[in-house]
């Protein structure tokens, strides 16, 4: 098969069911969508020390070595995007092109940093369902929350079936990660960067920025989308990812 693999890894606090319309949508392609630890159906570490960007890489390691895949594409969302800059860090080589959904470079703030540990305390006070109840305004468009009741109710009930223990984990996580900017200049593969008009969270002007600090990467905003440009654009998501994979074989 001349197609190559695809690797889709999820944000936070998510699992791979994010991913849905994309895998349904592209038949023909090797489709991988794990959930990463302590997210869906996945072990749950109940240390939140057990979570780290390294740790995520290397358990996807493991998924692409179990598949006896060698070559990959990887299509990471916000967490997902940080997940796969530490692959670029550890297999290089490994990596076919990559696709940048509504993610960034730089690591957490002091005031990022301390957000995620207020949210810790949020989850495990008084569970996930507090998460969402925080998380889904910024996650999603204005536009999608006021037409699309369906979209907000998916996202959220998401959210709340995820263990309590993975994400904390992966708020550990994400506070700790490292800054990535410094690897955008050195990237040697096929680059699409996707923004949505109206994310929060990962703002389109800072994705920009950094799509212009990486060689001849592609940029594309979704309109009507959020943080969950995946999600609540699915058919123009599609058209961007399929477009820039045609181009790989």
């Amino acid at each position: 098969m001349n197609k190559p693999a695809i690797l889709f890894i999820h944000g936070f606090p998510f699992d791979r069911e994010m991913w849905r319309p994309q895998f349904e949508w592209l038949l023909d392609w090797h489709c991988v969508a794990p959930n990463l630890r302590g997210a869906g159906t996945a072990v749950a570490p109940l240390s939140p020390d057990a979570y780290s960007m390294h740790t995520y890489a290397q358990d996807l390691i493991g998924v692409l070595d179990q598949q006896r895949i060698e070559r990959v594409v990887v299509c990471g969302l916000s967490m997902g995007g940080y997940i796969t800059f530490e692959l670029l860090r550890q297999v290089p080589n490994r990596l076919r092109a990559l696709v940048l959904c509504n993610t960034k470079s730089a690591a957490d703030t002091s005031d990022g940093k301390r957000g995620r540990d207020a949210l810790a305390e949020k989850a495990r006070a008084r569970g996930t369902s507090a998460v969402a109840e925080e998380l889904v305004p910024k996650l999603l468009a204005r536009q999608t929350r006021e037409e699309h009741p369906d979209i907000v109710r998916e996202v959220s009930e998401m959210i709340e079936r995820q263990p309590v223990a993975g994400v904390v984990g992966a708020l550990h996580a994400l506070r700790d990660r490292p800054d990535s900017t410094p690897l955008l200049g050195r990237i040697q593969v096929p680059v699409l960067v996707i923004a949505g008009e109206d994310d929060q969270i990962t703002p389109q002007a800072g994705m920009q920025e950094m799509a212009h600090a990486i060689p001849n990467a592609e940029f594309v905003i979704i309109g009507a989308a959020g943080h969950l440009t995946p999600v609540e654009q699915p058919g123009a998501v599609n058209a961007a990812i399929e477009t820039f994979l045609e181009k790989l074989v």
